[in-house]
């Protein structure tokens, strides 16, 4: 056997594959399938050995990348209460191999995604990653609808949002219905907003809001976990994306992204006594 061909085989007996998983909401986890923990560009990938991913397939044509990562749930930083409460969706996840006994050699990149439908098997998970070319599957255009296709605040809506988020403290709890320490300015202002958890065992996620009175706002589906009163929330106003609405509360018809006056399959129910 040559001498290139034994460095060869050397090498592919010292590779360990590194994977980096960063939340939406600005957690990240580094770890690598070798038996000790490994730092690679100032960062600590710790040890995971019960996570294995599957092959990684690479596409040269339009086909989306794709990849299959399973684990056991006792790996401390990724437990089932997490993953069915919603906090590893649509993470980013950055895949390499790095040869772990000569740390000056660059890493593999073997590719990058997001998380996307995550299944429960034998005591563990399996999160599949889809690649950057999945994206090639949403729509290329928007289709026409009586209201606004834009979310309250983003560059396509431009309305200010200063002044239009507010912090609030939980006085009380029951299911979906939470009851805030302040009441909201306008009729049904927070109705459609976002309600943001920074406390309790619910902090970092997100809850949509049905519609709001007062200082009672009612989500759309309950927390995952109790809530307990004290709880630091922000709340953002919303919009029920009418054109009436955009006019005359925000005053920014202007930049509404909807054809309330087009004609289409719901035409007859628009009015009253159809």
């Amino acid at each position: 056997m040559s001498a290139a061909a034994t460095t060869g085989s050397d090498r592919v007996t010292t590779l360990a594959l590194c994977w980096r998983i960063e939340r939406t909401d600005g957690v990240t986890v580094a770890m690598t399938d070798h038996d000790r923990d490994l730092t690679v560009g100032g960062m600590r990938y710790r040890a995971a050995p019960g996570m294995t991913p599957s092959a990684i397939e690479r596409a040269e044509g339009a086909d989306p990348d794709t990849m299959t990562a399973r684990g056991a749930l006792d790996v401390a930083a990724i437990t089932a209460r997490d993953l069915a409460a919603g906090r590893w969706d649509a993470a980013r996840v950055v895949t390499f191999a790095i040869d772990w006994d000569d740390p000056v050699v660059v890493p593999i990149a073997l590719g990058e995604g997001r998380i996307g439908e995550v299944s429960w098997q034998d005591g563990g998970f399996a999160a599949e990653l889809r690649g950057a070319t999945a994206r090639l599957e949403r729509p290329v255009t928007e289709a026409t609808s009586p209201a606004c296709r834009a979310t309250l605040g983003d560059r396509r809506c431009r309305v200010a949002m200063a002044g239009r988020r507010r912090f609030a403290r939980v006085v009380a709890a029951a299911g979906e219905v939470v009851t805030l320490d302040c009441a909201e300015s306008v009729d049904n202002g927070w109705g459609e907003g976002v309600l943001c958890w920074f406390g309790g065992a619910n902090g970092g996620l997100r809850n949509a809001i049905a519609r709001s009175a007062g200082a009672e706002v009612t989500l759309r589906m309950a927390p995952p976990f109790a809530i307990e009163p004290g709880t630091l929330v922000e709340v953002s106003e919303g919009c029920d994306r009418r054109i009436a609405t955009c006019a005359a509360r925000f005053g920014n018809a202007a930049n509404f992204r909807g054809e309330p006056y087009l004609p289409g399959v719901d035409l007859l129910t628009r009015y009253p006594g159809a």
